[in-house]
């Protein structure tokens, strides 16, 4: 009824202010779902960049750690292998001064024998002169005389200390996994 009363123009006019109407009530809506859209996927970026946050930070933390764990095994192994370097040195001086004082022994004991061995209850007799003294080596020919002999005794013991010192820096558990 009203239809009738309206012109064309009019008609389409009150259309076209429906249409126009619904389009707005279509956009409010879009308009709030979006809103709510772009509220959750601000709340995501910024718990995604919380979490990167605390991923970075434990591994700096875990790195820290890791640094200090190596600063201690450092210091650990290193006080394990002056240990072992300051034993060694101590039994090789140890070990030296005995082959010096026995070759010492041997020295004065060499020079105090009795020119007989088997006249055990006489006086001793005082040692043989240099020249009587080269008649006697011939018989020991296969020996080493008595300062090479040291120096031998001296570089067999510094070898059998050094094997004995790379035995025991060998066996330090340098990766701390004990």
């Amino acid at each position: 009824m009203i239809l009738r009363l309206l012109k064309p123009q009019a008609i389409a006019g009150i259309t076209v202010a429906i249409a126009l109407g619904l389009l707005l009530l279509l956009q409010k809506g879009e308009t709030r779902h979006w809103k709510e859209q772009s509220s959750q996927f601000e709340r995501l970026y910024a718990d995604e960049r919380t979490a990167f946050a605390a991923t970075v930070a434990n591994y700096r933390a875990a790195a820290e750690r890791a640094r200090a764990a190596d600063a201690a095994n450092l210091q650990r192994v290193a006080a394990e292998q002056r240990a072992i370097s300051e034993r060694t040195s101590n039994d090789y001086q140890a070990r030296l001064a005995a082959a010096h004082a026995l070759a010492q022994r041997l020295r004065g004991a060499a020079a105090t024998a009795p020119a007989d061995p088997r006249a055990g209850g006489t006086a001793p007799m005082p040692g043989l002169p240099a020249a009587a003294g080269r008649t006697a080596e011939g018989a020991g020919e296969d020996r080493l005389p008595v300062a090479d002999a040291l120096i031998a005794t001296e570089q067999a013991i510094q070898l059998d200390e050094l094997i004995k010192w790379v035995r025991a820096q060998a066996k330090v558990d340098r990766q701390g996994s004990r």
